[in-house]
């Protein structure tokens, strides 16, 4: 299982909207930053692992799409924080994690 990067605010709508019906996870990564890296390092264990099937996964790099990830910050009203994930269902924020939270054993128990 892998994820979909996303770099538009147009991609960023057709996933949220998906979610009504499909739930959403959202990996918020910075590129240059260490905490993220040991973050997205575990994200991606787990879905090396036996993720969920029945969810999308999406992965938006905070300072290269800088406007999606502010989108996504108002259309969840969770604050932006990087490292972030997100797990969305029916438009809804059910979980959020953000910096040295996510492992894949949060991840894990939060999904499954």
């Amino acid at each position: 299982m892998s994820y979909k990067e996303i770099t538009s605010i147009e991609e960023w709508n057709n996933v949220y909207d998906a979610s009504a019906t499909r739930p959403l996870v959202v990996f918020k990564h910075s590129t240059t930053c260490p905490v993220s890296a040991n973050a997205y390092t575990e994200f991606n264990q787990y879905l090396e692992g036996k993720p969920r099937e029945d969810v999308d996964y999406v992965l938006v790099k905070v300072i290269e799409s800088r406007p999606v990830s502010n989108q996504i910050a108002e259309d969840t009203s969770v604050k932006h924080e990087s490292p972030q994930i997100m797990f969305i269902e029916k438009k809804e924020k059910v979980w959020s994690a953000s910096h040295w939270s996510i492992t894949k054993a949060h991840i894990t128990a939060v999904l499954d």
